[in-house]
């Protein structure tokens, strides 16, 4: 048989399934394609339980071949062709399992293994029956794939082979499962249904769903012989199907009434069973136009390959224009927010650090001033009762170990704090980097505090001389004030009285010189104790003020290259969030660019299917 256009587009499907990494679906169609080029055209008669479907073949035959009764149920497909004699054969096999028997047309092309319905068995794996009985025999008997009987029926002389089926049903079972598993190999179908009551939902549904994978099918309502108004009831179904859309023709028959014109040939019997019409149908609109129907049925199974196919792949194209980095792009988002917080909390540490030296520095101060207005007070206490000239080295000795002490205690504050502040500052920068703040590589040392030399003042000295003089000018006073006084009494300047007055003024003048040149001397002291604490203080402020501004420049540019760090990381990692960013976008890209040519191409792909099979109201297969 020459290349068709029809077998063109089945091949190109064949390519686009293995493409796709569809093998399975490319499998069954090439099986179907060997079905389509060789010369048989198969009819599948499709029906529910008690609707004359097997009868309905017994019909077209004229002859009694597929066993019928209320106690006989068909339980495997029954495949009738031409043969020069009657044969008949039971082919050997296990059926498919019972899976979810849905009428769906995916489903139907991309259920369990299947097995063509040419023989694929071996003549010595055939068991040879009678015509007669070989339906009742396979469906009593288990291990049956299939029954094959061949008939010499002019009917069957073209290649048209008849294929009845088991009863199928709202249940999915293994008899429903093996009725629409032979769709797949149909080229056209006759749903039987019987014409006591009109078309169900179900059966409405069944045949849109058969039609999406055969396109070419047909309505046989049965048992016009026992419905009166059976006529009413066929032009409802037939307005009904117009209305859904659906491209079928609607025929009424007897079976009944066919096999008995076939028995008494009688021909008006005949007419009045329908079945010159429906054979007319399968002689000229089928067998008549083989190419248009192979055509119909390339479309449709290609259409529904093309589906399956195209689906995973819009999904994709789907995801990838939702762009899967959306977790990248909330990352790099993140770290710019983590920059601009750094920006301000840089400044923020600054400004704490700024406050905490301040409040140090202030406290330092204090703190070094209290302690040496302590050592002042006892110094004055100290100079109430000493005396300088004999006391000054124990004073000198006992001054310079309390300003050592208050210097060194002063230190230690110092570092303490400012371990206390660069502690605070890691925990506020850089919680997760015990390292960045270490208070030993900050800290430099306390200030040193040395005293200068401390001299003792100068203090003048109560000679022998100065005693004398000072004794001799108070008892010349005393001398004088009670010499001139004892003259009243009649006595002389200078008597006893008189001397013993300048005597005892004499002294008194001695010892209150003594005590006011101790006051003098203490005084001295306190100024000279004085003015060395000032100078100590001054000094050693000086220092830990120096100090403290090493340190804080320290810690500030610690803290500045701390955050130049921060954000340095935050932009590597900005930097290479953004990379793979770009690199996803980049490969997304393509990605997408090719999962739209391929969706193209399957597109394009379908539209030739879709023009080899339009679905259109069929009274003629070339319409």
């Amino acid at each position: 048989m020459k290349a068709t256009p029809w077998l063109d587009v089945l091949d190109e499907a064949v390519r686009s399934c293995v493409a796709h990494d569809r093998e399975d679906l490319a499998q069954r169609l090439r099986v179907r394609r060997a079905e389509l080029a060789g010369p048989k055209v198969r009819v599948v008669i499709l029906g529910g339980r008690g609707q004359g479907k097997s009868q309905l073949l017994n019909g077209l035959l004229g002859a009694t071949v597929c066993a019928v009764g209320d106690d006989m149920t068909t339980t495997v497909p029954a495949v009738v062709e031409y043969a020069s004699s009657p044969v008949a054969a039971l082919v050997p096999g296990t059926r498919p399992p019972s899976v979810e028997a849905r009428c769906g047309e995916d489903t139907l092309l991309l259920e369990g293994p299947v097995p063509s319905l040419p023989a694929l068995t071996s003549a010595a794996e055939r068991q040879s029956v009678s015509v007669d009985s070989a339906t009742a025999v396979a469906n009593r008997s288990s291990g049956v794939l299939r029954v094959e009987i061949g008939l010499p029926r002019k009917l069957l002389e073209t290649g048209l082979t008849l294929v009845d089926t088991p009863a199928y049903g709202p249940e999915p079972n293994e008899h429903t499962h093996a009725a629409l598993s032979t769709l797949p190999h149909a080229d056209a179908v006759l749903l039987t249904t019987d014409v006591t009551r009109d078309l169900s939902p179900a059966e409405i549904d069944v045949l849109e769903r058969v039609l999406g994978l055969c396109p070419t099918a047909a309505v046989v309502l049965t048992k016009t012989d026992l419905v009166p108004g059976w006529q009413r009831v066929v032009e409802r179904n037939r307005a009904r199907l117009e209305r859904r859309g659906l491209p079928v023709t609607v025929f009424p028959v007897s079976s009944t009434l066919r096999l008995l014109a076939a028995r008494t040939n009688d021909s008006r019997l005949n007419d009045e069973s329908g079945f010159p019409a429906l054979l007319s149908y399968l002689h000229r609109e089928l067998m008549g136009n083989v190419d248009v129907l192979r055509r119909r049925c390339v479309g449709a199974l290609t259409g529904l390959a093309v589906r399956q196919v195209v689906s995973p792949l819009r999904e994709r194209l789907t995801e990838l224009q939702r762009g899967g980095d959306a977790e990248l792009i909330a990352r790099y988002r993140a770290i710019g927010r983590q920059l601009e917080l750094l920006q301000r909390e840089s400044s923020r540490w600054q400004t704490m650090l700024s406050d905490e030296v301040a409040d140090l520095t202030s406290d330092l101060d204090y703190d070094l001033r209290d302690r040496t207005r302590r050592i002042l007070r006892e110094a004055d206490e100290y100079f109430e009762v000493a005396d300088p000239a004999k006391d000054w080295p124990e004073f000198e000795e006992w001054l310079r170990d309390n300003l050592a002490a208050a210097a060194e205690a002063n230190s230690r504050w110092l570092l303490d704090r400012f371990e206390w502040i660069t502690r605070k500052l890691a925990s506020a920068i850089a919680p997760h980097r015990a390292d960045a703040f270490s208070p030993d590589e900050v800290l430099r040392g306390a200030p040193e505090g040395e005293l200068g030399e401390l001299r003792m003042p100068n203090i003048e000295k109560f000679t022998l001389g100065q005693k004398l003089f000072v004794g001799m000018r108070g008892s010349y006073s005393g001398l004088l004030m009670f010499g001139l006084a004892t003259t009243l009494a009649g006595m002389s300047l200078i008597n006893p009285i008189s001397l013993g007055a300048g005597v005892a003024f004499g002294a008194k003048s001695v010892f209150e010189e003594r005590g006011t040149r101790l006051k003098r001397r203490q005084a001295t002291a306190r100024n000279a104790a004085h003015r060395y604490v000032d100078d100590f203080f001054l000094a050693f402020g000086k220092e830990s003020k120096d100090t403290v501004r090493l340190i804080h420049r320290e810690l500030r540019d610690r803290c500045a290259a701390v955050a130049q760090e921060l954000r340095t990381e935050l932009g590597d990692a900005a930097q290479q969030v953004k990379q793979v960013i770009d690199a996803e976008a980049t490969e997304r890209g393509t990605a997408m660019r090719d999962v739209a040519r391929r969706i193209d191409e399957l597109e394009l792909l379908r539209r030739r299917a879709e023009a080899l099979a339009p679905r259109t109201v069929v009274r003629g297969l070339t319409a």
